[in-house]
């Protein structure tokens, strides 16, 4: 067994509002920005939609990573400037490539009214694919596999030789678990990984780890051992260190300064095809200056 010796963290939650719902961000933090090329990590909800009122983020950009939209109850429309327009539902990924730039809005699902939970996250694309063009997926049908206490769900990556079909730019896994007794899961020794408990209650090395909060397990581990104390859902991911320096602003991930302003420039002038443009019915949601020392929100 390789040593669990090495440092792990807590990652709290900070309560914030995206659109018209209330999330918790688990990432970036001051003291831990990424979890591999993980950089990017809010709780959505719980919180109630109807047909006509969802989240309600309106058009906005991204550039330099994937978002990956998972949700545990409910349902989320997706509309975005390649002309998708594709809704989730639990068990279901939506996985969205910025690249050189992208836009999109999150909207209500007509006729779903009722609670929703989930996360979206953001994966920091390497330098070798930042600038290639946007793309997305939209994947209804997950590979799953028992674990001991429960099921689990690959979103990417890959778990115990059981593999998911979505795109992946570097080394790197996301897995849902779904658990009512204590559990012992495998893990890649050379990623560092982060635990988020979506629903329920876990411990993990005698601490308790409940709803909406997080665990930060450094490289060096080939196994997380966790004790189920209510049925939890809990999502676990994890990559190599992308070992670039990364400038996040808002909801564009660059390597620079300058790019990142000029980004900025771009998207408030509306001048230019950088980002295209979103059929939706929400207001554009213009993006803030960049200042010298700030966190990312959106």
């Amino acid at each position: 067994m390789v040593s669990t010796d090495a440092p792990d963290d807590e990652l709290p939650a900070r309560a914030t509002t995206v659109g018209r719902m209330a999330v918790r961000r688990l990432l970036p933090q001051r003291t831990r920005r990424t979890v591999g090329p993980w950089c990017f990590a809010d709780i959505l909800g719980p919180g109630d939609v109807t047909p006509e009122r969802g989240l309600d983020i309106g058009p906005h950009p991204h550039t330099g990573l994937h978002t990956v939209t998972w949700l545990v109850e409910g349902v989320v429309r997706h509309r975005d400037s390649l002309g998708v327009d594709q809704t989730i539902a639990p068990g279901q990924l939506n996985l969205m490539t910025a690249g050189r730039g992208v836009a999109h809005a999150e909207e209500a699902a007509p006729p779903y009214a009722g609670p929703l939970l989930g996360i979206q996250l953001w994966i920091a694309q390497p330098d070798a694919t930042r600038h290639d063009a946007p793309a997305f997926e939209h994947h209804g049908d997950l590979p799953r596999l028992d674990v001991p206490g429960g099921e689990a769900i690959v979103v990417l990556g890959e778990l115990e030789g059981v593999v998911s079909p979505a795109r992946r730019d570097s080394p790197l896994i996301a897995v849902e678990l779904t658990l009512s007794e204590d559990v012992t899961i495998p893990l890649e020794p050379s990623f560092e990984h982060a635990l988020v408990v979506l629903h329920g209650a876990v411990r993990r090395a005698d601490r308790p780890l409940g709803e909406g909060h997080g665990a930060y397990l450094a490289s060096g581990r080939d196994e997380l051992a966790l004790e189920v104390e209510e049925p939890t859902r809990a999502l676990l991911i994890g990559g190599e260190p992308l070992g670039e320096d990364l400038v996040l602003w808002w909801n564009f991930v660059g390597r620079d300064a300058g790019e990142v302003d000029r980004w900025v420039e771009e998207w408030n002038s509306g001048d230019g095809p950088a980002f295209g443009a979103v059929t939706s019915g929400l207001a554009r949601v213009p993006a803030p200056l960049r200042q010298r020392r700030v966190d990312n929100s959106r």
